[in-house]
């Protein structure tokens, strides 16, 4: 494989651009900065087909990266492979609006081909190609200039040995005939509503116990409020207010402003500053929330009951006998949520319920819950065994 000097002008990411956008696939990587800032700062993108590979700086002055992110989000003939790609993408769906199309994610194809769910970029290279690689550079400042070589060796390593485990991962798949059973993973990271975070939604990330609608109300106003202030200041959301602190205020909010210096979590100067100011229009704006908009109940509440309970532990029992007789990531058939919504009953809108997930575990899963499948041990393995409910013996 050519690797290519850094690319620090348009002249030559064009011309790096024309040797690529002919191939069947390209590994992609970034490096970014995030943690003093609301935005992603792009410090580094990597790029690689079979054949090609270079590092380009999107920091370098005069720079256009427009042709490269018209490859990345325009060209629907070249696939765009990532690992564990989730922030690649937020970053190149927040400079375009866009995201990659077609995209294959490893570490999703890896919960396929084996049962580790979250597999790291350094663990799949050893496995696969067995390198060993130096994590040194990993936490450098992606942002400080002059890059050294030992940075940009690294940061190319990242996608030359994506491109060269690719294609083993793709005939693996192939040849086990699991490939389709991550066009909908591939699809869902590709979904550009995941990047297009509507304010309003900001507050399902934050733990609350209460299920008031009031208490609901007042939390979806303030992480709305802090969701605008964190983008218009460029900062961590944590930054301007942390999230034990929101609900706290959403839980007990202050009669006035003068109550905000005495709340755990924000100083003596949210008293009287401006956006102690604009916090308290966020909570006197704030609606109570409606029963459309309510949160669903987790199922292993009152309405799953005590049985319900012993009946999810023991889907579980079952998905995982299932994984390891499949040799694959048990979160890539079912997730506990979906196995606890079939205990309380539920058959519709459950993603095991339909395709190949039915066809692994779902039928089984309803055969256990419905009293047709049961456990039994042979030499020493816990297997699954059909039952005659007619014979089932309650105690």
């Amino acid at each position: 494989m050519q690797v290519h000097p850094l690319i620090e002008t348009s002249a030559a990411l064009v011309e790096f651009v024309d040797l690529i956008k002919g191939s069947d696939f390209i590994a992609v990587d970034t490096e970014f900065m995030r943690e003093n800032t609301f935005w992603p700062e792009l410090c580094l993108i990597q790029v690689a087909d079979s054949e090609h590979a270079a590092a380009i700086d999107p920091m370098a002055p005069g720079i256009d990266m427009k042709p490269l992110l018209d490859l990345l989000v325009n060209n629907e003939d070249v696939l765009k492979v990532f690992h564990a790609g989730g922030q690649d993408v937020e970053i190149i769906f927040n400079l375009t609006g866009k995201t990659p199309h077609p995209i294959f994610d490893t570490q999703i194809g890896q919960m396929a081909l084996g049962q580790a769910e979250q597999v790291g970029y350094s663990n799949l290279v050893e496995a696969w190609i067995g390198i060993q690689l130096d994590k040194g550079a990993r936490f450098t400042d992606w942002s400080r200039r002059p890059l050294d070589k030992r940075q940009i060796d690294y940061a190319i390593g990242d996608v030359t040995h994506l491109a060269q485990i690719f294609p083993m991962m793709l005939k693996k798949l192939v040849k086990t005939g699991r490939g389709h059973w991550l066009d909908e993973e591939m699809e869902k990271l590709a979904d550009p509503s995941n990047y297009n975070l509507d304010p309003n939604d900001a507050w399902q990330r934050i733990k609350v116990p209460s299920r008031k609608p009031d208490v609901l109300g007042r939390l979806q106003a303030l992480a709305a409020w802090r969701e605008r202030e964190a983008r218009s200041k460029n900062l961590p959301r944590g930054r301007i207010v942390k999230d034990e602190t929101l609900a706290d205020l959403a839980a007990h909010p202050p009669k006035d402003q003068d109550g905000l210096g005495r709340v755990r979590g924000l100083s003596a100067t949210w008293k009287s500053n401006d956006i102690g100011s604009r916090l308290m229009d966020a909570l006197a704006n704030a609606r109570t929330m409606s029963k459309d908009d309510m949160p669903d109940r987790a199922p292993r509440g009152p309405g799953l009951g005590k049985e319900g309970v012993l009946v999810a532990d023991l889907l579980k029992l079952l998905l995982k006998i299932r994984a390891r007789e499949l040799n694959v990531a048990a979160r890539l058939i079912a997730r506990s949520d979906d196995l606890e919504a079939l205990a309380a009953g539920a058959r519709d809108g459950i993603a095991m319920m339909r395709g190949w997930r039915y066809d692994v575990f779902g039928h089984a899963a309803v055969d256990l819950v419905e009293g047709r499948m049961g456990f039994a041990v042979v030499n020493g393995k816990l297997v699954m065994s059909e039952i005659d409910p007619a014979a089932a013996i309650e105690i």
